[in-house]
């Protein structure tokens, strides 16, 4: 809980990360990177159960019916845009903050 903190403060201002040691610091960046991935991993899932359960409707066929295609097309370029445009917002807060 209390490195998850410092992790965030980090994301946050970027100097801290250079006022530490060198070791530590690259401790941090593994940590980080692993949260930007394990993060990644977990929107991925969420796109792929959430258009999955909205879109396909039957299981008659190994590949999807056009209209079931067009609905998970759809369904993720929505979640994208919307991901997208969450990550720009709290960037912009983040600017924000730092000032």
């Amino acid at each position: 809980q209390d490195a998850q903190r410092h992790i965030t403060r980090i994301k946050m201002d970027p100097q801290l990360l250079n006022s530490l040691p060198e070791e530590d610091k690259t401790k941090m960046v593994a940590m980080i990177e692993t949260m930007q991935t394990r993060d990644s991993l977990r929107m991925y899932n969420n796109l792929v159960e959430k258009c999955f359960s909205e879109c396909v409707n039957s299981f008659r066929r190994k590949s999807l019916e056009k209209d079931e295609e067009r609905c998970v097309s759809k369904c993720c370029e929505k979640f994208l845009k919307h991901s997208a445009r969450v990550s720009v917002r709290f960037a912009e807060l983040n600017a924000q903050t730092m000032e």
